[in-house]
């Protein structure tokens, strides 16, 4: 089992930058598969960015050249840059792990969300 605890998220003015973090427990980290997801009132959770195991990275148009998805397996930990937020980007921001261990392949997890506040 993985469990997420995501956070860093609060209130920013248009263009500002916030970075969030996302610590994992338990083993397997550097097998997993790491995503930021959003969801904002009233609409589907979308994908943000992810980044596998071997630090390939993959964007949402809406994010790119503005958000930065890096992991530090050593400390179990995956973040998202984010910078020039749009009052747009407003939204609860939920990490999420594939696990990718003979355990847990292919199975989801995700952490309860950080809220992010970008006024305009």
């Amino acid at each position: 089992q993985v469990q997420l605890v995501d956070s860093g998220g609060g209130l920013v003015q248009a263009g500002g930058s916030l970075r969030l973090s996302c610590v994992a427990s338990g083993s397997g980290f550097s097998s997993n598969v790491m995503a930021w997801y959003r969801q904002a009132p009233g609409k589907q959770r979308e994908l943000v960015a992810r980044i596998s195991t071997h630090g390939t990275t993959t964007y949402a148009d809406f994010v790119k050249g503005r958000f930065t998805i890096s992991r530090h397996n050593a400390q179990n930990t995956v973040y998202l840059e984010m910078s020039s937020l749009k009052p747009e980007d407003t939204a609860v921001y939920l990490c999420n792990a594939v696990g990718g261990t003979s355990r847990d392949y292919g199975m989801n997890y995700w952490g309860k969300g950080t809220l992010v506040t970008v006024s305009s």
